[in-house]
């Protein structure tokens, strides 16, 4: 990855939050040139650790960081992205 983030999110089922994290990061990050989204799921004894970045043609924008960090942030998401990936469902 040419840059990241991450967060720690209990334990859900890894897929399915992975992809909810990555379209939120394209939707995010679409007006980026050669921005291609990355979203990595590390297991840990707390949950899980989600890193979520990319690649990006040429220079890195400046604040890129911040902006994937504001993504992997957000309440609203956070929420409707353990509701989606619920091991109970």
């Amino acid at each position: 990855m040419d840059v990241s983030a991450a967060t720690t999110m209990p334990d859900l089922r890894p897929s399915r939050l992975a992809r909810q994290v990555r379209q939120d990061l394209w939707r995010a990050l679409k007006s980026v040139k050669g921005f291609s989204p990355v979203v990595q799921i590390d297991f840990t004894a707390e949950g899980l650790t989600v890193t979520a970045g990319g690649r990006v043609e040429g220079r890195v924008p400046h604040g890129l960081e911040s902006r994937i960090q504001e993504v992997l942030d957000d309440p609203a998401r956070r929420l409707r992205w353990a509701n989606c990936a619920r091991r109970d469902r």
